[in-house]
């Protein structure tokens, strides 16, 4: 249960402080932190809940990397559901407290958006359905090789949640633009849920993207891993 508790609140503080600086920070007219800013904070999040929930529960925050770390041998299958729950859970409560707040000024809406992923016209530059598949496959894939990578036992100790960190934030800078950056399904769902609409008939690619391009990661670790693992011996 504890494992549980703290990926809850893992999620709940990246939801918080990533969706949470684009609602609330990102457009203040000539002190609003703009996307840069948004990417910056998403990052933010993780490297510091990788130290804050990581020696507990090992700081998954989003259920394609438990998919993703399974996949690659790193996770234990039964604790998926939990964890997967526990993710939605933290994210949904995130996005209510988020509401709450921006409710406050009476010139909000979320029919501006409320940090919802999008593709088409709900894309912040037009990207349609084929750029917005391949970016959240592409940056999820490299998402969890670093993941995987940085938290190998091979690796330096101590640095996985700056590598994990600068990844995250360096992915929303390239994808912000195509989809609003999800790469992880519980920010996404969190979001749409207040959004409803076009941002729950969109969903669908914002699961089906992330958890695909963090299989393949898995299973392309795994055979590195193997691959090495015989050259040693």
């Amino acid at each position: 249960m504890r494992k549980f508790i703290a990926e809850f609140f893992g999620t709940f503080w990246l939801v918080l402080g990533g969706c949470g600086s684009a609602v609330l920070a990102a457009g203040v007219p000539e002190l609003g932190i703009g996307f840069a800013g948004v990417a910056l904070a998403f990052g933010l999040t993780v490297l510091t809940g990788v130290y804050a929930f990581g020696p507990i529960s090992g700081a998954h925050f989003n259920p394609a990397v438990s998919i993703g770390l399974w996949v690659g041998g790193r996770f234990k299958g039964k604790y998926l559901p939990g964890y997967i729950a526990s993710q939605l859970l933290g994210g949904f409560a995130a996005a209510t407290t988020l509401y709450v707040i921006a409710s406050g000024n009476d010139a909000f809406s979320v029919s501006d958006g409320f940090a919802a992923n999008g593709y088409g016209e709900h894309s912040p530059l037009g990207y349609g359905l084929k750029s917005a598949l391949v970016t959240e496959v592409v940056m999820t894939f490299m998402f969890l090789l670093v993941i995987l990578g940085a938290t190998h036992k091979k690796a330096p100790t101590g640095f996985a949640g700056i590598a994990i960190g600068l990844t995250l934030t360096l992915i929303h800078l390239i994808s912000i633009p195509v989809t609003n950056t999800s790469v992880n399904p519980a920010r996404s769902t969190s979001q749409a849920l207040f959004v409803g609409g076009w941002a729950v008939e969109q969903l669908w690619l914002f699961w089906v993207a992330p958890i695909l391009g963090a299989i393949i990661a898995g299973f392309v670790f795994k055979i590195w891993e193997n691959d090495t693992s015989e050259e040693e011996s």
